[in-house]
């Protein structure tokens, strides 16, 4: 009976995560640009879901600062780009560098010192608004005044005048996430993370090393959030400090795995194809009352807290599960 439950969570697994890559790849051939733009938004809001969903989903360290990560790929590639004439493509990869080495001291200096749950969220938020007041106050990081760059419609410059190529970019990044995340799940580093979230005292009796792996996740949520970072400057062709270091940024990775369900795949794909949508209605039907789009997080945040724990996903799983037991 265990054995047809799993195989039968496998096949919602794999179902949802076709029906979601054949809309996906559909949706661009249909749409006209405000759509995409929108559908660019539901991507760049599933990948720092997926990035936020290692760390805390899979291994249970609640992170409220993934605007640092975020910020920092965005900073680093902008930066690179306009003082250094260095390829955004370059300076993606070093600002996944450098937010993986911020995202270790983090970790290092939170679960050396055995920081866990409120005490560790807070540490993460901590991190990004001391960014957020550095970047804002230092003439050589630009200041307060932020970044434009310059646009130049070349695969070089990673700019691009036709949307859709942005978007099947996007897309790219979402899927190779999500890949990695699916193998990385099954085997011996992502059964040992969600043992360390289990129960964490357990695993390290085990034999599990608890901070080596922990550490590790910590750097690829930090890289994989980066990464969402440079794509949005690219996308964008502006940031300052009060665009990618805000709080805001860490709800919108935090969100998506709430609704989609924290912990499982397509969690955090499903998440983003509900807020986006939503957020967008909410623009239109409410404009000109700033903050809305944080009521609309909030409200969903509290009702899928209260009636549907594990998000849409793991109670579709769940219901599975029960209707065999």
């Amino acid at each position: 009976m265990e054995g047809e439950i799993v195989v039968k969570t496998k096949r919602v697994e794999q179902g949802t995560l076709l029906i979601l890559l054949v809309i996906a790849l559909i949706f661009p051939l249909l749409s006209e640009r405000y759509m995409l733009s929108v559908g660019i938004s539901i991507l760049i809001m599933a990948l720092l879901g997926q990035s936020w969903n290692i760390m805390s989903g899979y291994a249970g360290q609640f992170s409220f600062g993934h605007a640092a990560f975020f910020g920092l790929g965005a900073y680093t590639s902008s930066i690179l780009y306009i003082d250094f004439n260095i390829s955004p493509w370059v300076g993606m990869i070093a600002g996944m560098c450098v937010a993986a080495l911020v995202g270790v001291l983090i970790g290092f200096l939170s679960f050396r010192y055995k920081l866990r749950g409120d005490f560790f969220a807070l540490v993460t938020l901590a991190f990004a608004e001391i960014l957020r007041v550095l970047f804002n106050n230092t003439k050589a990081l630009k200041g307060a005044t932020g970044i434009l760059i310059p646009y130049k419609d070349a695969w070089k410059e990673f700019q691009f005048a036709n949307d859709r190529i942005f978007y099947f970019i996007i897309l790219g990044m979402v899927i190779l996430a999500t890949l990695f995340i699916g193998v990385m799940s099954r085997r011996k580093f992502g059964i040992f993370l969600i043992a360390i979230k289990e129960n964490q005292e357990a695993a390290g009796s085990l034999g599990v090393p608890v901070l080596q792996y922990k550490l590790v996740a910590m750097a690829i949520s930090a890289a994989i959030a980066a990464m969402a970072g440079t794509f949005y400057a690219q996308y964008y062709g502006f940031i300052d400090p009060t665009v990618v270091f805000v709080s805001s940024i860490s709800v919108e990775a935090i969100v998506p795995c709430i609704i989609g369900g924290a912990g499982t795949l397509g969690g955090p794909l499903l998440g983003a194809l509900v807020i986006i949508p939503l957020q967008e209605l909410s623009n239109n039907l409410f404009e000109g009352i700033n903050g809305m789009n944080m009521i609309i997080y909030g409200v969903l945040i509290v009702l899928f807290v209260v009636f549907c724990r594990d998000g849409i996903y793991g109670t579709v799983i769940r219901r599975l599960k029960g209707a065999r037991s």
